[in-house]
């Protein structure tokens, strides 16, 4: 009688053992086995990390192995098991391989199909067609969109962790609590000594080294030594933790009346501002965004407040960006002056901060929060909606969606919610977080996620114009790479045009995304299908690429940004001055946030720079969802691209005071999972 040899690898996930009853059936072309047993309680197979293996002896040869069907049914208690992967070895002798990398819950059964990746087109049997049918039907019930917020991407219909599908929890919730860990995190800093002086003030900047945490030759330090000074002022739009605002300046604009006369002082050229212009030297920030942004009223005792400044910038003749003026306040007049290099100390410094703290407000809330967490969620929950396990692309984004909907949705449960831990540091807590998300939905649009374009678009495109910009630098080659990975892989399943067509679950994939996750906005330049294998090249690079590299370089330089608090305050305690020649430094240590929210803030940023415990960073698979050779080389050509642009990046940075390491491979975890 023919026998099958199969092979069973359970995960290493915390309880990812069972217990439990285990059965297998082998659905083959020529017919189906029985049900064999092949572990039962107390027999000790299937522990965490194991690999075992059973002889499955039936009564006539099966023919083509299609579907292998496992059963786990309850003995005791409820015993979760996390199944890697099924091999099975034919009487003659092939090596079938089942991926799964799934958590059988319950008295469930999952059906696998053998790892090799298939379009809808490739299923010619009835059975294949169906089981593909199936489980999509199934993902479609337990992956539901729901709206948060009026005017926001949609996001999965849970209202907690514990309510997701057990496939996308982490292993460990405890690992994301939110409140243990920036509790944690403030134990770890010594700061929580502090909390309990919740609403008084620092004394001075030195008051504020009590609470600095020093490690050496850390980019945090530097800050910390270097934060007053022009220089790093302007280094940071080009490489700190929110790289992505600044643009080249094409016309003054009428809101910003800056006069030659104003600005001379810091112009090296000899040329006129108009001419400082035409030449491409002139930069500037807007945070328009924040106009009319409700500041956080949650704690009545302290009031706080927001601005919406606007910033003009000078790259000098030593090609260093720096800022030459700046408006606190949208609308020009009297009570909303020009603060200038030129003006006294204090002025200048604190207008400079007042820019540093509304920095810090549109890069939580817009380019960390909605570009790269909520929109990754919507990749996500669509991947899971309309791919099947089989089909190429799914194999190929899974990888990248690890944990985000998980990571999301304890945002939303502790985080980002009403009453939550954003609402206690932070000026746009209370709501106004919402209200910034809901104004920058007009700007999201599928072009500003396509870094070279986005960099050409600001007008940051020349190297030799702005050449110490490695956000660009270092992000376009990481996007290249990408870009000839989504390529290769796509060359291999998709011959031409017209497979690209015709793939209806690749089409449903995009349609939801641009339905349900953009809201069927025209405006948003979302297509709503696809028709081209260049076009789909360029769809999965902005997938990954926001998934992995976008999120790594506006994440993990959190700390170094903004440990420093008065580098970029949370919440600001008086108003922006409404005149020149009046400020003090003990106006300005009233401004910075008092004990206790520098606190809460330290412990957020330090927490959310961290790594999570054995993180995945870019091109590193370990779970085997393609089984094929030429994918595989493909990877392998991955990696070895993202190799050596970390051997660049590291070349770069020797004996570098500012090292730009936030766009290294080897620091850019896989998907948005912190």
């Amino acid at each position: 009688m023919p026998s099958y040899t199969v092979t069973v690898a359970t995960g290493s996930q915390w309880f990812a053992g069972t217990d439990d009853y285990v059965y297998l059936t082998l659905q083959g072309t020529s017919g189906c086995s029985e049900r064999h047993l092949l572990d039962k309680p107390f027999y000790n197979d299937f522990e965490r990390g194991a690999v075992d293996s059973y002889d499955v002896t039936v009564e006539e040869d099966l023919g083509e192995i299609q579907l292998i069907k496992i059963e786990k049914r309850k003995y005791w208690y409820q015993d979760d098991w996390y199944l890697k992967y099924v091999t099975v070895k034919t009487p003659v002798g092939d090596y079938l391989e089942f991926p799964c990398y799934r958590w059988i819950t319950d008295e469930k059964e999952v059906v696998l199909r053998d790892g090799r990746a298939k379009l809808p087109r490739d299923d010619k049997t009835q059975i294949l067609k169906q089981h593909r049918r199936k489980e999509l039907e199934s993902r479609q019930k337990m992956y539901r969109w729901k709206e948060w917020h009026p005017g926001f991407p949609l996001s999965i219909d849970a209202h907690s962790h514990s309510e997701l599908p057990r496939d996308i929890q982490f292993d460990n919730e405890k690992g994301i609590d939110f409140i243990l860990n920036y509790t944690k995190a403030m134990e770890n800093l010594y700061i929580n000594r502090f909390m309990h002086m919740f609403q008084s003030s620092w004394s001075d900047f030195a008051d504020f080294e009590r609470i600095f945490v020093r490690i050496s030759n850390t980019i945090s330090e530097y800050v910390m030594q270097h934060w007053k000074e022009d220089f790093m002022f302007g280094y940071q739009f080009l490489n700190g933790c929110n790289p992505v605002l600044i643009q080249r300046c094409t016309e003054i604009p009428k809101k910003l009346p800056v006069t030659m006369d104003m600005v001379e002082c810091s112009l090296e050229r000899n040329l006129t501002l108009e001419e400082e212009v035409k030449q491409g030297n002139i930069f500037i920030v807007d945070y328009e965004l924040l106009d009319g942004v409700d500041a956080n009223k949650t704690d009545p005792c302290t009031i706080q407040y927001l601005a919406a400044p606007i910033c003009l910038l000078y790259k000098n003749l030593e090609n260093k960006i720096v800022p030459i003026a700046i408006q606190l306040g949208q609308k020009p007049g009297p009570d909303n002056p020009i603060f200038l290099p030129s003006d006294a100390t204090y002025d200048w410094l604190l207008a400079k901060i007042w820019v540093r703290s509304s920095d810090f407000h549109v890069h939580q809330t817009v380019t960390h929060l909605l570009r790269t967490h909520l929109v990754s969620e919507v990749f996500s929950i669509a991947m899971f909606r309309q791919l099947p396990a089989v089909h190429p692309l799914f194999k190929l984004l899974v990888p990248h969606m690890r944990f985000t909907i998980a990571i999301n949705t304890k945002a939303r449960e502790q985080l980002i919610c009403e009453c939550g831990l954003f609402d206690k540091a932070n000026a746009t807590g209370g709501g106004g977080h919402v209200q910034m998300v809901q104004k920058a939905m007009k700007d999201l649009t599928y072009r500003s996620l396509c870094f070279p374009e986005e960099i050409k678009a600001k007008g940051m495109d020349s190297k030799e114009d702005i050449p110490y910009y490695y956000y660009r630098d270092d992000g376009i080659k990481v996007w290249e790479a990408i870009k000839s990975f989504a390529e290769d892989v796509i060359h291999i399943y998709y011959e031409s045009d017209e497979v690209v067509c015709e793939d209806v679950e690749l089409q449903a994939f995009v349609k939801d995304i641009y339905v349900y996750g953009m809201r069927g906005v025209k405006a948003s330049g979302f297509p709503k299908m696809i028709r081209t294998r260049e076009t789909l090249a360029e769809y999965l690079t902005v997938i990954i690429f926001t998934a992995s590299a976008q999120h790594a370089a506006v994440n993990f330089g959190q700390y170094d940004w903004c440990s420093w608090i008065p580098n970029a305050p949370p919440t600001m305690r008086c108003p922006p001055p409404t005149e020149k020649g009046t400020v003090t430094i003990e106006q300005i240590v009233e401004s910075l946030p008092d004990r206790g929210r520098s606190c809460w803030h330290l412990g957020a940023v330090w927490a959310l720079s961290q790594f999570q415990d054995k993180e995945l960073f870019l091109g590193m698979y370990p779970d085997e969802h393609f089984v094929e050779k030429p994918v595989k080389e493909a990877m392998a050509k991955f990696r070895k691209n993202l190799d050596e642009i970390v051997n660049t990046i590291t070349e770069r940075n020797k004996n570098k005071k500012l090292p730009y390491y936030y766009l290294s491979p080897d620091r850019i975890p896989n998907s948005v999972a912190v």
